[in-house]
């Protein structure tokens, strides 16, 4: 997916009340704007750090500018949560998650479940109904090993509760982690940061719950997806063989 209107580069001062921060412009203006991720963005907060944004107009919107990459670890790194949704679209569209690819239909942010909304429901006359919950994930504390989540989510938790529901009731449930980093070569999840979490998600697998996860390339002109990653996590590794997903570093 390209950026368009391009990007404007930046300069992080810092990031602060979860959704807004500060930054300097390439001409020198101080802006404030918005930061679509409700995360705590653990090592993608260093002031001084180079990021990337998206201007919009609009007499109704209170901020120009929205957060959407920063330089960390020597790469580019997405923080919108909103990108993973079509991201996955993207994937799913080019067969890149074979499984889930060529249904008649893929809805977005449709109801289902204890007042939730999935992200993306897949159809078809002559298939089993998909529900594919995205999360997002851009943390990494140990070289190639990207973690989800970052800080305790109790509604990622009631997620996988309903992802499992809808197992048990015979449709297809899939958790996709969409990683916005490109130097990433397997994943799983950090129960020491939420160890709540950690347990509804080896509740999910037992129920049924599909996992997937996918990385990304990510430059300051465009987000594409860059294929599935192994996910290291019990009760994954026959998935891992049977898609013959396998690490590249």
């Amino acid at each position: 997916m390209l950026f368009n209107p391009p990007l404007i580069p930046a300069r992080l001062i810092s990031r602060y009340k979860r959704f807004l921060f500060d930054a300097e412009l390439e001409n020198g203006e101080i802006i404030t704007g918005s930061c679509p991720n409700t995360g705590s963005m653990r090592g993608l907060t260093t002031p001084g750090s180079r990021i990337w944004l998206s201007e919009h107009d609009g007499a109704k919107r209170k901020y120009r500018h929205v957060f959407e990459l920063i330089e960390a670890d020597g790469i580019t790194v997405g923080v919108n949560t909103a990108m993973p949704n079509r991201t996955a679209a993207e994937a799913i569209a080019l067969g890149q998650i074979s499984d889930l690819g060529n249904y008649a239909t893929m809805r977005r942010e449709q109801n289902y479940g204890r007042n939730s909304r999935i992200d993306l429901l897949l159809t078809d006359p002559l298939r089993t109904t998909t529900y594919v919950e995205v999360k997002n994930v851009h943390f990494m504390r140990q070289p190639g090993l990207a973690e989800f989540p970052d800080t305790v989510t109790a509604r990622g938790a009631k997620h996988l509760e309903e992802l499992g529901d809808m197992a048990e009731a015979g449709y297809r449930a899939v958790m996709l982690f969409v990683i916005q980093r490109h130097d990433c070569y397997r994943f799983r999840v950090c129960g020491d940061l939420d160890v709540v979490y950690a347990a509804a998600f080896q509740r999910a697998l037992k129920r049924g719950v599909e996992v997937y996860a996918l990385k990304c390339r990510v430059s300051p002109t465009e987000i594409t997806p860059a294929g599935l990653i192994p996910i290291d996590e019990p009760g994954i590794a026959a998935l891992n063989t049977k898609y013959k997903i396998s690490a590249e570093g």
